[in-house]
């Protein structure tokens, strides 16, 4: 018969970016026999539905979080197959709050040593230095699985049936072919207190991608839409999208042109050619993984106009 599977309970970050990168994470420890439990923010759900794991939407009050992981703790107990494995919980937040939530509902977890918290957690580690974002997390499973691997090339985030269907009924409705251009010209917070957001972005979008003679298509989350609608008006707008049905129009796209932000993290993830135009961002840390992937960044600040336009071309002749 096959061994039961374990129950770990997983709190995830608040950042999209962060959630993909931590994809190949979550299905490593699913492929080797953890029933995952995953605590996030509510697009969390949408964005991993085609991994079929259950995400359970983060509380606003840390009270209500303490619940949450206490029914979740109750609901698991005693499906652990014998094993009498320590730790029940996976922590990937570093902060206080967080591991503070999972010893108040009595979970044992895993997670980074940091800002004074390693009291609060079953086993603590030192978070890498220096190396990528996705290794960091990666590295998690190497302990608590208790043996060491290699990342895997690519995240392969999975996408839903359903989202598939919502995207062609996107693309049916506003007349965008597949092999279209995805733009994501935001950028969420700020690198070493420096903006993300590459300046001439409306001007290449306005100027230059146009003459590829491709749709292109800019799909604006919460509090976007006013940007995509005065400084991209040429491009097909796409507002409301859930990232679910975004990772599926990504997919079906010739290339996505992104700063530094979630999108561009999921176009890499579901394998779409992806041009990452970073300005004061550090690639080594926090690039989008994957071999899709052509990062672009001028000596001391942004790429020029000319070399964006001759990597979107060069993606868009091998789709």
């Amino acid at each position: 018969m096959p061994s039961p599977r374990r129950p770990l309970i997983v709190r995830l970050r608040n950042w999209v970016g962060d959630v993909t990168l931590g994809v190949p994470l979550l299905q490593r420890l699913a492929d080797e026999g953890h029933d995952l439990h995953l605590v996030g923010k509510g697009w969390a759900r949408d964005l991993l539905a085609g991994h079929g794991w259950p995400v359970h939407v983060l509380p606003k009050t840390w009270r209500e979080r303490v619940a949450l992981l206490r029914r979740l703790k109750r609901a698991t107990a005693g499906a652990s197959g014998g094993h009498g494995r320590p730790l029940d919980a996976l922590c990937l937040p570093y902060s206080f709050s967080s591991a503070l939530e999972f010893r108040l509902a009595g979970l044992r977890a895993l997670g980074h040593a940091y800002e004074g918290r390693g009291l609060l957690l079953a086993r603590a580690v030192p978070r890498p230095q220096g190396v990528h974002e996705l290794q960091v997390y990666w590295a998690l499973g190497d302990v608590l699985l208790g043996r060491e691997a290699p990342p895997p090339e690519r995240i392969a985030l999975r996408v839903s049936a359903a989202h598939r269907e919502q995207a062609q009924a996107l693309r049916a409705a506003h007349g965008i072919e597949p092999g279209c251009i995805v733009i994501c010209p935001f950028a969420g917070g700020t690198w070493a207190k420096q903006d993300k957001t590459w300046p001439g972005f409306a001007a290449f979008a306005a100027q230059v991608l146009p003459g590829f003679g491709r749709s292109v298509v800019i799909c604006p989350g919460p509090g976007e839409e006013d940007i995509a609608r005065t400084h991209f008006a040429s491009a097909r707008r796409l507002p409301g999208v859930g990232l679910g049905a975004y990772a599926a129009l990504l997919q079906d796209a010739a290339v996505m042109v992104s700063n530094d932000t979630g999108p561009g993290h999921i176009a890499a993830a579901v394998g779409t050619p992806l041009v990452s135009v970073l300005g004061p961002s550090d690639p080594a840390l926090w690039r989008a993984w994957g071999p899709s992937v052509r990062v672009l960044q001028g000596a001391g600040g942004w790429p020029a106009d000319q070399a964006v336009q001759a990597a979107v071309a060069a993606a868009l002749k091998r789709r």
